[in-house]
């Protein structure tokens, strides 16, 4: 399985993170750093190709538009705006893909606020990073959806923000060998519908 990603005990701002070398990937949540995992596998490789394949298609021609990871995206405090300094940011994430609604959040070469959706697809490396400490700070920072593909399971877990307080609870949808259960909906895209069984076919051989 390999060694887990390391965490660094200093507190650290997003102006510290630019002097860091170009040929490590790092986060900052809170101003902790968190290393990134080993380089994804090929079904993690695969199953974001094939979604952020879907998503464009279905974003074609609409004001919205879909990223794909390596990407860095600033995410303010709920007092900042952005215009915060560098020295001022300590939330800087990569998802591995993410939808952007509002062109005003295109920087230089990177993301300046929270995603309208963020998407991360879940590694041995990445389990409780992903489920705990980032599904909190996307909630805390204002992402308006966040997405969890479980490839293991076959399940993605949708969290929807329905007011100003936070997320609602996870609404789980299943691919077995009896089909899809569970109804896929998005109140940011909301018709759009994912191709599951395209999506998880994807991580097969």
């Amino acid at each position: 399985m390999g060694e887990p990603a390391r965490v660094l005990d200093e507190r650290f701002t997003y102006r510290d993170y630019l002097t860091w070398p170009d040929d490590e990937r790092w986060e900052l949540i809170d101003g902790v750093a968190y290393e990134m995992s080993p380089s994804p596998s090929w079904k993690h490789q695969g199953l974001l190709l094939e979604l952020g394949h879907q998503l464009k298609n279905h974003l074609e021609g609409k004001p919205c538009r879909v990223f794909i990871a390596p990407l860095d995206v600033l995410l303010f405090a709920p007092d900042q705006g952005s215009d915060a300094k560098d020295e001022d940011i300590d939330t800087v994430v990569q998802p591995d893909a993410l939808v952007i609604c509002d062109k005003g959040k295109l920087g230089k070469r990177e993301i300046r606020g929270a995603p309208d959706i963020a998407v991360e697809i879940l590694s041995p490396y990445s389990w409780a990073r992903d489920t705990r400490i980032k599904l909190a700070a996307y909630e805390k920072r204002g992402v308006k959806e966040y997405w969890i593909v479980d490839p293991g399971n076959r399940v993605v877990n949708i969290f929807k923000r329905p007011d100003a307080k936070g997320f609602g609870p996870a609404e789980s949808v299943v691919l077995d060998a009896d089909g899809v259960t569970g109804s896929f909906s998005s109140a940011v895209l909301p018709d759009f519908q994912l191709d599951f069984r395209a999506l998880f076919a994807a991580a097969e051989l």
